[in-house]
């Protein structure tokens, strides 16, 4: 089953432009090398995703418990390369935290939704800030976060 996502990713990859696939590459490898054990790469939602597997969240996702828990997701848009970050969305001190670096550390200006973090130009991806976003939560950080915003606790 890993291979299969493996290739997954590397079709996904292979199919864009060159300079689509070298960011997508390069954000790739700024997750990989900043991601806390427990979370893995798959390919989910037509996206890169970074998830909690069932064994060690066996609850999975709420909005689809066979899922796994994701936690980041990368993809090549139409008209942007997208980061999508599930621990900024709930959790309201890592956002901010974003946001103050963004403006410090970036060029341009922050295209921001809930959780959807956008690029339009592959040169102004700020990939050391992303490194440091993905460092600041653990596997088990998430899951506790995750909890908090989403799951509902039986009265």
């Amino acid at each position: 089953m890993p291979n299969t996502k493996i290739n997954e990713i590397e079709n996904y990859i292979e199919a864009l432009h060159l300079d689509r696939k070298q960011a997508i590459n390069k954000l790739r490898n700024v997750i990989n090398k900043n991601l806390s054990d427990g979370i893995e790469e798959g390919f989910f939602y037509n996206m890169i995703t970074y998830y909690i597997p069932h064994s060690k969240y066996p609850a999975g996702y709420h909005c689809n418990p066979k899922q796994p828990l994701p936690f980041i997701s990368i993809a090549s848009q139409k008209n942007f390369i997208s980061l999508y970050h599930m621990g900024m969305y709930a959790d309201t001190k890592l956002l901010t935290w974003f946001q103050k670096e963004f403006e410090k550390k970036a060029k341009g200006k922050l295209d921001m939704g809930k959780s959807c973090i956008r690029f339009k130009k592959v040169d102004e991806i700020p990939f050391e800030l992303l490194g440091e976003l993905t460092a600041k939560m653990s596997a088990d950080e998430w899951i506790e976060c995750y909890e908090k915003a989403f799951v509902k606790k039986k009265k």
